[in-house]
């Protein structure tokens, strides 16, 4: 087409390019939106003939901003050229150029870059880089005076930015729990994905000096008085997605806490989490920083409460049923669960939080000779397909919501589907009880569970969670913090459960309590433990 035409504007360039990009380069990820729409059980086909042309003005804008003279020609030749490298990856071997595959290709010797030389990716770079690139290289573009082709310019912009909105308009709902339930989908976006890992990549190797790992609290030492001869065993049970609002236990009118009733549980009111997204408040809990002063960066680069308690000498194992501990357990004995592991509980793309039982049951089969602590990270509640999170056994709560696109359930189909993944993770916990009640002649045990954000479920329009913090609902950061103590464990380490229960009551607690709460429950002193943090410490009898 650039061929043909002798002459053209900055704006038609951008329209055109954008074009060749969604239709050539981007038909890996047309591949996933295929393998998205085949899992549904109904599907929108206007808001999935939207999808292309919500690419085509996305791309235009960002490639609007790099149309400038002197830049445009260069700058498009090296994208499409990386873009044809990154369409064929995708397309022939589905690799994703994330931060880790960049960082495999920079690492990769020459005989091994040779063995992806082949006709079919000589002729594929000829093809969609080379020939396209020679394109760029001879088309014509008219600049108008910089004040009227910036004028131009920002028109067009505005035009495309008004056709994303009515899309949006339209469409958002469907945007949201598509992408949320097709996440892989963002990483076959070509060119933003490859390019924005590219730039990551850069930038943390080249430009920012890398922290020096802190250690902390290598002053820890186990201070339990064990004077029944009998160590301390505690299981943290780290929820997913949950929120306060569907436990009954906070009001909820629907027994949605059956399970785990029996046991007296203590219900710790008022509780928020440090971010909306598990990427931020798994790390940011187990963090000495609070949430306002939470830096990511610096998390990865220094001890956690793992750490600290490890340091102490408290016997630790992380049992992972969700997505990975994110560096919270890097330095510590963990499994990340086999999603081939076990055919009753496991498809290859997930497992129901059972499995984890049956891990928890191999790690107790070795007698409890020291301090321990358990963690478990369940899935939990995990969207848009909560109907996946429970076993059929499980499914109390009908008519439930059987599908991923949640926003074309009626209200009364997403709350049950919802709490029935809320009252299995109870019967997680009531599981977890149950197996430390039986350890209770050789251990004194308890059980600590909070989740790591809550969830929107249709509330102000709101879908599923990930909100920025600043603005995000209650429904997103409100969550459930438990806590089941045996006589025992309350006896040996001088814990007033009364006390406990009635602070509970008063509420005030979040993600910040966790670091200082862990570390007293384990009688582990150091300088970096704050008792004006630890949940139980104003309870804790001298």
């Amino acid at each position: 087409m650039l061929s043909r035409i002798k002459t053209i504007t900055t704006n038609q360039f951008c329209l055109i390019i954008a074009i060749f990009y969604v239709c050539v380069f981007n038909i890996p990820l047309f591949g996933i939106v295929k393998q998205g729409i085949e899992k549904q059980a109904d599907v929108n086909y206007l808001f999935i003939a939207s999808m292309p042309l919500f690419l085509v003005f996305a791309l235009s804008t960002i490639f609007s901003l790099f149309s400038v003279k002197y830049l445009l020609k260069p700058f498009f030749i090296t994208v499409t050229l990386i873009s044809s490298s990154v369409f064929f990856a995708a397309l022939q071997y589905g690799v994703v150029f994330d931060y880790g595959m960049i960082e495999n290709t920079m690492q990769t010797n020459k005989g091994e870059a040779l063995t992806y030389l082949n006709f079919s990716s000589v002729l594929n770079f000829f093809v969609t880089g080379i020939l396209p690139a020679l394109l760029i290289y001879k088309v014509n573009i008219a600049y108008k005076p910089l004040f009227k082709e910036l004028l131009h310019k920002v028109l067009f912009m505005v035009s495309m930015l008004i056709g994303i909105g009515v899309i949006g308009f339209f469409f958002y709902q469907n945007y949201v729990a598509f992408g949320r339930n097709n996440d892989e989908m963002k990483g076959y976006i070509v060119p933003t994905y490859a390019i924005g890992s590219m730039i990551k990549y850069v930038k943390i190797n080249y430009f920012q000096e890398p922290l020096v790992y802190k250690q902390q609290g290598l002053d820890a030492k186990n201070v339990t008085i064990d004077s029944n001869n009998k160590p301390n065993l505690v299981v943290l049970v780290v929820g997913e997605t949950a929120r306060a609002m569907n436990y009954e236990y906070y009001g909820y009118n629907k027994p949605t806490n059956t399970h785990t009733k029996p046991f007296n549980m203590i219900a710790f009111q008022d509780t928020v989490s440090c971010g909306t997204a598990t990427a931020v408040s798994l790390p940011c809990m187990f963090s000495s920083m609070s949430r306002e002063n939470y830096d990511s960066r610096k998390a990865r680069a220094q001890d956690t409460a793992i750490d600290v308690l490890d340091h102490a000498g408290i016997n630790l194992n992380w049992l992972d049923n969700d997505s990975g501990c994110k560096g919270v357990c890097n330095r510590v004995t963990h499994l990340n669960i086999d999603l081939n592991s076990d055919p009753q509980l496991c498809n290859g793309h997930y497992c129901y939080d059972q499995v984890l039982l049956n891990q928890l049951d191999k790690v107790l089969e070795t007698p409890v000779t020291s301090d321990t602590l358990i963690v478990l990270h369940i899935i939990g509640s995990h969207g848009p397909t909560y109907y996946l999170r429970y076993p059929e056994e499980h499914r109390k709560f009908v008519p439930d919501c059987q599908r991923s696109d949640i926003q074309n359930c009626n209200h009364e189909q997403l709350m049950n589907t919802y709490d029935n993944t809320i009252l299995y993770s109870d019967y997680i916990m009531a599981q977890v009880i149950e197996r430390l009640k039986q350890r209770q002649a050789s251990a004194n045990t308890a059980m600590l569970y909070l989740s790591d954000h809550g969830e929107s479920l249709g509330e102000s329009g709101m879908y599923l969670h990930g909100a920025p913090y600043a603005f995000a609902p209650q429904e997103q950061i409100s969550i459930p913090m438990l806590a089941w103590i045996s006589a025992d464990f309350a006896n040996e380490n001088k814990l007033d459960t009364d006390c406990l229960r009635n602070y509970a009551n008063k509420g005030g607690f979040s993600h910040d309590n966790l670091f200082s709460s862990l570390l007293g429950l384990m009688n582990v002193e150091t300088e970096v433990y704050h008792p004006e943090a630890d949940i139980f410490a104003s309870c804790r009898m001298r």
